[in-house]
């Protein structure tokens, strides 16, 4: 690059971030380089149009600004990116993705520079903190992940292995005073085998947990004596001996409690820096971009622009581009109509006259938070005290091998609250009630089994922050209510489905302990508050896990059971918000998932159904919620197969980071961004469109070749609803209405068969 190109971009740098101004375009600066035959042939078969490799220099209409290599819409080879707020990228680019070497950057100072696969940081690279911590070492989707070292700004230094973004595995940590601690590591804290120096010459080598020596272990001091035994925090379970050196009298009125507060605790570890967006995250302008590259196209001819199906046709839309909401297709008497069909269902928009761009709005906080004055305020703090009390009560450690005794129904746990407190429980402001813990011991091995931590759970229910209502009840008639961190959903219960669910416990329990990738809901507690005096009312609810709590915003979601009556949303399309739960004759899309992933979730949705079938369950539904990646700040999302702005799907093995069901462990991170089935899965969406037939709708519609990078979340829910009575008549009784194979009461095979047809349509591998 010339100097005086040089000396235009370092200007523009300044002035951005100084301010989001300077919305004028500039006028492109283009070379023409020739790309062999290959590349053209390479190019023609992924949609891309052309051969031709120009150098560019574009001011894009939001204020972002590019300059290198560029090809037909997109920024490929050598490039630079700086977005509006600081942000830039320096390096490699494919088809509008970073991928190769590059340096990216942060307004904070921080820097990362290394090896890129489709936007993540991925391979070899080195990230400096804006405080001046820095890593060096392997990356995998942007978390540390292999080999590498970390020097904190404290002092402190780390050098072994990371895995899911923390220190896992076998790593030394050596602090700025010469302490080190040498052995085995589990989610950043000592796990394990592991030895800790001090710098006074005191050791400890034995068992670690959670970052505190727990089980067998020797504490040696520097005179020779030293203490052998079983080391815990809980002063019941410490026990051993101690052994004074022959040279002196030692440490006879030595606490082992001591160790704890002066020679581990005192050595703290450095968190790691926190990177506030992600490579991955910042979206290219590829309206602007697209915008601004039609101003190049010649005076005379349409400019080309690849169809649904990869080749050119004529774009010749006077503004340049169409929005196409992110919504429902329902009302499928009209839909051939909506959809740009005739009424023999041929397209007469999507032959490559249609944007491929969608219009999504931005989600928001969902619920309505329990203040004072609120009806439900003083169930709420009933239920945080009851929570507090069962969690924290003395017990012996949950083992996950259970007796039959402790699934027995009549296993239960009642505790008085009196207002003014009473031995076992505080004094509260709320009304006297009384608490009922169902199968207490059941619920403490699940909340072992799926890695709740006790303290975390007791903090996110019942800590300082007020849970939040959602805003109109179920079907059913039960309320949620949601934890303020989002990772609890609470719903309110019906004695029917207490003892449903009571009932088919044991078998629950066996089954979500042999299969840790199964879909159904994690329960976390089942409970009961009945309030004394006059009223004597009871309210049951269950804690369970919400599946959309995540980093990433949920811009749709669905509720699928692959029936068709009553299955529709019925709200105009301007009303449909992200936290609206669409139905199966609103989907518009079939999910792609990666080969492996693919193949897991066909196993374990057949492993799931058959569970469910065998306990004589129905009505549940699969739970989707799906985040637009390419999404910008305005809405606007655009697919990948045909602006080339993701990575194509022949170049997914090649290029992408790979994923797999059976490496699910290795990839899982902090629990608001772990990557396990149906848990924040990078997939691709593909547009579908239905067409009429008759009076009868068609349930999954045609893909018509737009494809959209996403990631999904699914899982089972409402699997608490058996074939009783109720629902047999409610069978009988539509049944002489409609299809019986329409509604959703229907007997449990039946419903088994018909949800996996229609699931295994949706879901479908990508190829």
């Amino acid at each position: 690059m010339s100097k005086e190109l040089n000396g235009i971009v370092k200007a523009w740098e300044l002035t951005v971030r100084k301010s989001a101004g300077g919305k004028k375009r500039a006028k492109s600066i283009l070379s023409v380089v020739k790309v062999d035959d290959n590349d053209d042939d390479d190019d023609d078969e992924q949609g891309g149009g052309g051969g031709e490799v120009y150098q560019v220099e574009k001011i894009i209409s939001n204020g972002d600004f590019y300059t290198g290599q560029w090809l037909d819409q997109f920024p490929h080879g050598q490039g630079k990116y700086l977005w509006t707020d600081g942000c830039m990228y320096v390096g490699e680019w494919k088809k509008g993705n970073t991928m190769g070497k590059g340096r990216f950057s942060w307004p904070s100072g921080a820097t990362y520079e290394g090896d890129f696969k489709s936007g993540y940081m991925d391979g070899k690279g080195t990230y400096i903190g804006s405080s001046g911590d820095t890593y060096k070492g392997s990356w995998m989707m942007n978390l540390k992940h292999g080999q590498g070292n970390e020097s904190f700004p404290s002092g402190d230094f780390y050098d072994g292995e990371w895995s899911k973004g923390l220190q896992n595995g076998h790593g030394r940590y050596q602090w700025k005073n010469g302490n080190h601690y040498i052995g085995q590591w589990k989610y950043g804290l000592f796990s394990g085998n592991g030895t800790m120096m001090r710098n006074n010459g005191n050791r400890y080598d034995g068992c670690w947990e959670e970052g505190l020596p727990k089980g067998n272990g020797t504490f040696r001091w520097a005179d020779g004596s030293f203490y052998v035994g079983v080391w815990s925090k809980d002063t019941k379970q410490q026990s051993g001996t101690y052994y004074p050196s022959g040279s002196s009298d030692g440490h006879p009125e030595w606490d082992p409690q001591e160790l704890f507060s002066l020679e581990i605790n005192c050595c703290q570890i450095c968190p790691c820096e926190t990177i506030s967006i992600y490579p991955s995250q910042k979206t290219l302008n590829l309206l602007g971009l697209e915008e601004d590259n039609l101003q190049k196209q010649p005076a005379t001819g349409r400019p080309r622009r690849s169809s649904a199906d990869g080749r050119l046709s004529n774009y010749n839309a006077e503004d340049g581009s169409y929005a196409l909401d992110v919504g429902r297709k329902s009302g499928f008497d009209n839909l051939g109509r909506k959809s740009g069909f005739d009424g023999l269902g041929n397209n007469s928009v999507l032959g490559g006259n249609i944007s491929p761009h969608l219009r999504i709005k931005a989600p928001q906080r969902q619920g309505e938070t329990i203040s004072k004055g609120h009806k439900n305020y003083e169930l709420m703090l009933n239920l945080q005290l009851g929570i507090r009390h069962s969690v924290g009560r003395p017990a012996p450690s949950a083992s996950l091998d259970l007796k039959s005794s402790a699934f027995d129904p009549k296993e239960k746990v009642w505790t008085k609250f009196p207002p003014e407190g009473s031995k076992h429980t505080p004094p509260h402001p709320s009304c006297e009630f009384r608490w009922k813990d169902y199968c207490p011991v059941v619920f403490r091995a699940l909340r072992k089994l799926f890695k709740v931590d006790p303290a975390d759970y007791m903090i996110s229910i019942c800590g300082n922050d007020a849970l939040r209502e959602l805003s109109s009840p179920g079907k059913s008639g039960s309320f949620f209510y949601l934890t303020n961190d989002d990772r609890y959903m609470i719903k309110t219960m019906k004695k029917t489905e207490v003892k449903v669910f009571l009932r088919m416990l044991p078998t629950y329990y066996k089954h979500v302990r042999a299969f840790e990738n199964t879909l159904v809901t994690k329960f976390f507690g089942l409970h009961c508050v009945r309030l004394t005096g006059a009223n004597q009312k009871k309210v049951r609810f269950v804690i369970m896990g919400n599946l959309f709590c995540s980093q990433y915003a949920i811009h749709r979601r669905f509720d699928l059971k692959g029936s068709t009556f009553g299955r529709t949303t019925e709200k105009p399309e301007s009303e449909i918000e992200p936290t609206t739960t669409l139905k199966d004759l609103d989907l518009n899309f079939i999910f792609r998932l990666r080969k492996s992933w693919f193949e897991e979730f066909c196993r374990q949705v057949d492993r799931d159904c058959d569970f469910l079938e065998q306990e004589r369950i129905m009505d549940y539904s699969m739970l989707v919620g799906l985040h637009f990646q390419e999404s910008t700040s305005s809405g606007t999302v655009t697919p990948c197969h045909n602006s080339g702005a993701c990575t194509p799907t022949a170049e997914v093995d090649d290029g992408a980071p790979c994923l797999s069901g059976v490496d699910v462990d290795d990839l899982i991170v902090h629990p608001s961004r772990w990557i396990q089935l149906g848990v924040n899965m990078p997939a691709r969406a593909e547009m579908t469109v239905r067409k009429s037939v008759c009076d009868t709708p068609q349930l999954v519609g045609e893909p018509i070749g737009k494809l959209y990078d996403i990631i999904i979340f699914f899982g089972i829910i409402d699997i608490l609803q058996d074939y009783d009575i109720n629902k047999k008549l409610e069978h009988a009784y539509k049944s002489f209405q409609y299809d019986p194979t329409s509604i959703s009461a229907v007997d449990p095979r039946l419903y088994s068969k018909r949800f996996r047809d229609f699931i295994f349509r949706v879901f479908v591998e990508n190829t």
